[in-house]
């Protein structure tokens, strides 16, 4: 048990242990009565944005439709555009401070308003009999929408970069048993962009997993140290000793004192979409949706890979024959390496990459087992001899792994998945891991924008596993985004 305060401080007749976290002091306690400060900021900066973007859609669709003679309805119409874009945004929730820094609804918030503004438009020029030009609404809006967009995105960069060194934090007070309680907290604090910091954990005094029950964690002691410790968030971990009435009861008394409730399901590594609350026999049910591994929307995805795969062999086709012509002309050997890999279903494919060691290399892997610096199981070498000047560089930028656009136009790979495995790592799987071959492998994945050939073992399985079983089409663009910046800055690549 550690922490700033000996935990013998607290009453001995309480049943609880508070156990006090080390924050270091860089802001003020704020008070729990108001806002902090920097939701106040924040909540400005992003009406400010809003406004600002509202009037670059207004004035890139006048000019664009005009030019310099707008009329004077326009002009009306014009400057009442912005207020009205800041009125639909609150009314979506768009400053809501719960989704400050954090998660999509943000994002959502604004793609909704720009539907809810354009249909605002129409029915005010319906009523009002009023002719606004099409083609003014649909530059306007869009425009408006995206530069709201990248603003708010800005925005929120700026946010996490003060959340790193501590600023703009949620204060937290984790409530549970000491296992779930820990779970919880490392889970919190691993991502300090998303504003919470655990200042204390509550848990029952006799917690262990001896033959006594533990005590109930009970409403009084847990509002005496949310009061004590002055806390923003009380996060309930897994526990059913706290739920139902009691968590109810829990739920009324912090809502009096403006501390925001938070209750950690116990599942782990499943993503929002998957979950839904709905209403059963009266009961508030957490339903947990089936991971999508077939079907239409895997039908979607097949077709917008070869599509892109296609597009991108087209384009950057002068670049596939100077990489190849290079590779022939630097070292002896083929062009092209070819693996056996294991795919979807455990079939196995020859994958296609650019040669870029020496044609030696198998036979060489023997010795220099001992001095690799994978994660234990994937050789890899930060310095390879086997290596070739240009091998080297190809790998630095991901050149190497283009030819498996090949791959994914014959169907045994995805532009986005997990690692395409060997034989002998499959061999070496547990029974959970196995569940990375439901779908395709792909040319890069959550494992490629999260570290590459820095992660261990553990972690490449465990972001595999996570892309499986939330895999949608929004997370493969988002994670081909991601990929632009891997690749550029080629981290983890060796």
């Amino acid at each position: 048990m550690s922490g700033a305060e000996a935990p013998d401080a607290v009453d001995s007749r309480r049943p609880l242990w508070v156990v006090p976290h080390e924050v270091p002091a860089i802001v003020p306690l704020p008070s729990r009565s108001t806002e902090p400060r920097w939701v106040g900021v924040y909540r400005w900066a992003a009406v400010g944005g809003d406004l600002v973007a509202a009037m670059i859609g207004v004035s890139i669709a006048l000019l664009t439709r005009f030019g310099y003679h707008v009329g004077s309805s326009y002009l009306v119409v014009s400057s009442l555009l912005p207020p009205a874009w800041v009125a639909v945004v609150a009314l979506s929730k768009g400053y809501d401070s719960r989704y400050f820094g954090a998660g999509p609804d943000e994002f959502r918030s604004l793609m909704r308003s720009g539907v809810g503004l354009t249909a605002l438009v129409a029915m005010t020029s319906y009523v009002t009999r009023t002719e606004i030009a099409r083609g003014f609404v649909v530059l306007a809006i869009p425009v408006l929408v995206v530069s709201a967009l990248l603003l708010r995105y800005a925005l929120r960069k700026d946010l996490h970069r003060h959340r790193v060194r501590g600023r703009c934090m949620h204060r937290v007070l984790v409530v549970g048993r000491s296992g779930p309680a820990a779970t919880l907290c490392e889970h919190l604090e691993s991502r300090p962009t998303d504003g919470y910091r655990v200042v204390a954990t509550c848990r029952p005094r006799d917690d262990s997993n001896g033959p006594l029950q533990p005590e109930e964690l009970t409403e009084p002691d847990i509002l005496a140290a949310a009061d004590r410790h002055a806390v923003e968030v009380v996060a309930v971990a897994t526990d059913p000793e706290l739920a139902g009435q009691s968590l109810r009861r829990l739920s009324w008394a912090l809502e009096q004192r403006g501390i925001e409730l938070i209750v950690s399901p116990g599942i782990i590594e499943v993503a929002g979409p998957r979950i839904s609350v709905r209403p059963v026999a009266g009961l508030s049910l957490l339903h947990l949706e089936r991971p999508s591994v077939s079907g239409g929307p895997h039908l979607m995805k097949a077709v917008f890979d070869r599509i892109v795969a296609l597009g991108f062999v087209v384009v950057l086709a002068p670049l596939l024959i100077g990489l190849a012509v290079a590779v022939k002309v630097s070292s002896p050997g083929p062009v092209l390496f070819r693996q056996q890999r294991v795919g979807r279903a455990g079939v196995e494919f020859t994958m296609l990459k650019f040669r870029s060691m020496y044609t030696d290399a198998e036979q060489r892997l023997s010795d220099l087992y001992a001095l690799s610096d994978g994660n234990g199981v994937i050789f890899k070498m930060r310095n390879d001899p086997r290596m070739t000047p240009l091998g080297r560089w190809i790998r630095r930028f991901s050149l190497d792994e283009l030819p498996q656009l090949f791959n994914v136009l014959r169907g045994d790979m995805s532009l986005v998945g997990p690692r395409p495995p060997l034989a002998e790592e499959v061999a070496l799987y547990a029974a959970d891991d196995s569940r990375r071959m439901l779908v395709k492998p792909g040319m890069t994945g959550l494992w490629q924008v999260s570290g590459r050939s820095d992660l261990s073992w553990d972690e490449s399985v465990r972001l595999d596993l996570r892309y499986v079983d939330n895999w949608s089409m929004t997370l493969d663009l988002l994670i081909l985004w991601k990929t632009v910046r891997a690749v550029f800055y080629g981290a983890g690549a060796y």
